[in-house]
Order: structure tokens, then sequence, then C-alpha cells
């Protein structure tokens, strides 16, 4: 261990809650156990790809590698061919699985572990220049890249995050994302383990069960989601407000905290998830390559502020951003007002210039998603014209709506460059469990397209 050491849980009297599987409460002091005891099963010095879908059981196993010397690897999906190529440049990697074992990879099954007893375990402590895990990015863009990260830069993005959004002490933290994933380790895994807040196990994914989950757990709660879960919450909620006041139905619950990432919120669905929840709603803005570096009160403005710790400056039209003596390009166009506060524009892969005109191609489906009745939406290049001229597409979810009417209602939103070639009415987007699009789901979307 090198730097100064940090502590892996900053509350750890034994009989405080660290966790919840459905009614059932895992105590500080059985978590402390469960991570000794899972520690003694894993091979020292050796990568851990973490694969378990519990939040407690993968909490347990990123404590236990750390506790053990080992790096925890978090592949950006579970899917078969994904965990492959990742895991290709790993090959004594070890894979610690809670479901089913993915074939022709080294697998350990979560073990049954025994009961705790009356032994009183203490908090370890690991060096904050210590590897804690290698993250891979989303392949939102291409192939996932990995990017590794400290203990000390995890512990201290955690403690600046809780302070900014104001977290409260002992919530119950409710996640829509996937915790392998840079958002959801830090705002779950990190917030539970450094502001003593309480990590629910299940991971709800459809309207109602989230709902369900966040009904069930005591207050003060947090959820932390996405702008496309945020959506179809309230979409849900709508329904059932629809429903006979007989229904048993669960309505939105009250929380204390709404955390949005992996995309800008638009303000006024913002609005709506304030009203909805009668809680304030914080964005986090970060990246795979140096985690979570920024928030925002969405009604407050658009502006960001950096968390404590972290600065940006620019080169030119790059950006850069300065963590603990790491810094790490940022592949978002970003308009600086001071080394700390700053204003987002999108990401430069995004950017469009048609017939001298720039626009962002987020900028446009949040135009296309803003129209009554639209679900979704997303707006793609799909080549040059005769003209040479770079043209747009659009593949759009809005049950009842047509085509033409869409495109009337664009037409009074965008720019007429930018209206798309071709408007496509699909059932749904490719989504991955961030709520985002990456670059090859949206090439087989429009491959299929073409096809039929």
């Amino acid at each position: 261990m090198t730097g100064p050491a940090l502590r892996l849980l900053r509350h750890d009297e034994a009989t405080r809650p660290f966790a919840r599987r459905g009614v059932q409460t895992l105590s500080v002091g059985r978590f402390l156990h469960d991570v000794a005891c899972l520690a003694e099963a894993l091979p020292a010095g050796k990568p851990i790809a973490n694969l378990c879908q519990d939040r407690y059981r993968f909490a347990v196993g990123f404590a236990a590698a750390l506790s053990r010397g080992c790096v925890t690897l978090l592949p950006p999906s579970d899917i078969p061919a994904v965990l492959h190529a990742v895991l290709a440049g790993y090959p004594d990697a070890l894979c610690l699985t809670d479901t089913a074992q993915p074939d022709g990879l080294a697998c350990l099954d979560y073990p049954k572990l025994p009961p705790q007893g009356s032994h009183r375990r203490v908090s370890p402590w690991f060096g904050a220049n210590h590897l804690a895990a290698i993250l891979f990015t989303s392949g939102s863009t291409g192939q996932p890249q990995p990017y590794p990260r400290s203990w000390g830069l995890l512990v201290s993005s955690a403690l600046s995050a809780g302070r900014e959004i104001g977290a409260p002490p002992g919530a119950s933290l409710v996640g829509t994302v996937p915790h392998q994933h840079s958002y959801g380790l830090e705002s779950l895994i990190m917030l539970a383990l450094q502001h003593g807040l309480v990590l629910q196990a299940e991971r709800p994914f459809f309207p109602h069960d989230i709902i369900a989950v966040l009904s069930k757990v005591p207050p003060p709660r947090i959820l932390v989601t996405t702008p496309v879960h945020l959506k179809l919450l309230l979409a849900e909620s709508q329904t059932l407000s629809t429903l006979s006041t007989l229904s048993t139905q669960p309505t939105l619950p009250t929380l204390d905290l709404v955390l949005s990432a992996t995309a800008p919120l638009e303000p006024s669905l913002a609005i709506a998830a304030e009203e909805g929840f009668a809680a304030p709603v914080h964005e986090i803005y970060g990246c795979s390559e140096i985690g979570q570096l920024a928030s925002r009160r969405t009604l407050h403005g658009d502006e960001w502020r950096c968390l404590d710790g972290f600065s940006l400056r620019q080169n030119g039209s790059a950006t850069w951003a300065t963590s603990h003596g790491c810094e790490t390009g940022l592949a978002d166009i970003i308009e600086l007002r001071d080394s700390r506060h700053f204003r987002l524009l999108g990401r430069s892969t995004d950017l469009v210039n048609i017939a001298g005109k720039r626009s962002s191609l987020a900028a446009l489906a949040a135009h296309l998603c803003a129209i009554d009745g639209v679900a979704d939406g997303v707006f793609v290049t799909a080549g040059v014209s005769q003209l040479g001229r770079q043209y747009l597409e659009a593949y759009v979810v809005a049950p009842g709506r047509t085509q033409a009417g869409l495109l009337a209602h664009l037409r009074l939103r965008i720019d007429p460059v930018f209206l798309p070639r071709r408007l496509h009415l699909v059932p749904a987007l490719p989504r991955n469990p961030l709520g985002k699009l990456t670059q090859a789901a949206l090439w087989q979307l429009q491959r299929e397209d073409q096809e039929s």
C-alpha cells in the first residue's frame, strides 16, 4: 500500500445498517464479517471481474478484493462477447458471480458465507494510491477502453460529492443503474461506504418495480437514476393517476434527493421530477476516464460546479480535468467560466455542421423528445448528399403520432437544415441499462432499417 491510508468504511459501528435486501437488514458488522470471509476465498493479487448483480454481494466482493490486494475489473456489460473482449487483456482474471457463470472464463460463485460470530471486525484501511478498480467505457462511441481508478480518488470524490449534494445521513440508496459502471460505483457503492448510507441490494429496472422498492424502504430516501428512467417513472405516474381511486397500484413516493447522470437533464423533466417526488434533483457530471467531477441543481441553471479537489483548464478547444495530480482530457465541448465553473455544450463527436450551421445530435434529439407524445428519440448522421452536404435521419418512439405530424412540430423547433431526411417510427430504441445508445447499437439499427 502506498500513500496515506484511507478507511473502507467512514462509519463502522457494528450495529449500524449497511444494506437491506427486501425486509432483511444487513449490519455493518455483518458486512465486515462477510468481507473478511470472502477475502480468504480470493486468490491474492489476481484481477477480479466483479459480476455480482446483487448490490450487497457486489460491495462485499469489491471490499474483499481490496483486502486481498486484487484490482477489481468492471466490464461495461455482462454480454459474453464483451466480457471475453475485455478480459482477453487479463488472462489470469477470475470472475466473481452470483448468477450463471459465463462460458469459457475462470469463475468463482459467490460462496455461502459462515454466520457472523461474536468477534468484532474493524474497518480495514487501504493506501490512497492503491489501484482499486479498472473501469471500462460503455462503448457508446466505440470499443470499451480501460481506465484505472485509485482508492484515494474514489474516496475523495465520494466525500466531495456527498457534501455537495447534501446526502442525508443514514439515507436509503435505491439505484436503477448498474453498479459496475462509474456512476453506479461512485453514487451507490462509494456513497454507502463513505457516508454511512444504506444500500438497497435489489436493482429495480421497470418503473413499477422502482416505485414499489422506493415505497418500501424507510426514509430518508435517495434515488440514483438517469434521465431515461426519470421520464419513464413520470409517465408511469401519469398512467397511475388515471386509474380508479380504488386502485392498489403504488404512486410516486416522497423522496429526499434524486440524483441523475449519464446524459444532461432537460429542465422541464427536472421540474416534473422535483414536483413528482417532492425532492431536489441534482445532476452528476463525469466520465469513465476520471469519474464524477462536477454537479449542479438543474433548476438553478445550466452551470456546473466542480467537486472539491477537481479543476479544469483549456488548451485551445481541448479541456483537461485535474484531480490529485492526475490530468485527463475530456471528450465534451465545454465553455469554461473559471477553473471550477463551466457550461456543457455537448460531445465533440456529437457535433454536426450543415450549410455552415452547427448543432449537436443530442440537442436535436432533445427538441424531438420535447414534442407531446414522443417517448424517446435519437438523431443520427446518415450520409452525404450528392451536393456534398451531410444529412441526418431520426428514429422516434411515438405511439399514435405520424411522421408528417412530427416533422411539422420539428419545423417549429429546429433550423430547416437539420430536419431529418427520413424519420423512422420504431417501437423502442436499443438503449443499454444506463439508458445510453451505443454506437454499435445505432449502426445495427440503421443496418436493420436498410435491409427491411
